[in-house]
């Protein structure tokens, strides 16, 4: 198996006080020509926003854009009209398209926002703007591996537009999950918290890496782990 590592120390940085971002690939005026995606994902951002503080409105266009909320909560609105405020654990995505424009605020006067935001470029442009959100089921709520993100909607997913499926991983100490990857297709996995085993090498907060090698991939948690898995085409 081949795999390739990107550790979290070196990820790029945005410090403005109110926000501290760390940049897996290129963004902002960070530009590092050997990290700036990995097939259709284009970005991935690990946001610590301060309580009161957050983005004012701002555009967008031809891209996939969907938030994971670690801790805190997030304030969204946008030019589509929707309002909401997502918890913990909660998934929204917008289909920017051919142009929308939002706004994210961290509403609490007192609690600082975790968040994850992942870019993925979209299989046609200029799309009719849309939004769909993914929320955790209390039934599966034991599950190491969970489908928040897909093309069709699937399982009560989110649904994006590109061949691209993304799991929610949750794993107690020792725990084993397999992902089984396509011939022709691509993994990233991304760790949110915790520590994961892969390939051979130790996964801690913010460490993403990517293999493309078709089979079944394995991964075991050393501690109590979250993560991402990016199935992509």
């Amino acid at each position: 198996m081949t795999s390739t590592l990107r550790p979290a120390a070196e990820r790029g940085r945005a410090d403005f006080g109110w926000l501290d971002s760390r940049h897996t690939f290129g963004f902002g005026e960070y530009h590092d020509p050997a990290h700036m995606g990995f097939r259709a994902l284009r970005v991935i951002n690990e946001d610590r926003v301060a309580p009161g503080r957050g983005f004012g409105t701002h555009p967008h266009h031809d891209m996939e854009i969907f938030t994971y909320v670690l801790s805190g909560a997030l304030e969204h609105k946008d030019s589509m009209g929707h309002g909401r405020v997502l918890k913990p654990g909660e998934i929204q995505l917008m289909s920017a398209g051919r142009g929308v424009t939002h706004s994210e605020f961290n509403p609490s006067r007192g609690e600082p926002l975790h968040l994850l935001q992942v870019w993925i470029v979209p299989d046609q442009r200029g799309l009719v703007p849309s939004y769909t959100e993914w929320h955790p089921d209390e039934r599966r709520a034991r599950d190491a591996k969970v489908l928040v993100i897909s093309p069709d909607g699937r399982e009560a997913s989110a649904r994006i537009h590109q061949q691209a499926f993304v799991y929610r991983l949750r794993l107690a100490p020792g725990a084993i999950v397999e992902h089984e990857l396509a011939p022709g297709r691509g993994a990233w996995i991304q760790v949110a918290r915790g520590s994961l085993q892969f390939d051979g090498l130790t996964l801690g907060p913010g460490d993403g890496i990517s293999c493309e090698s078709a089979g079944a991939l394995s991964m075991r948690a050393l501690a109590d782990a979250e993560a991402l898995l990016f199935d992509l085409a």
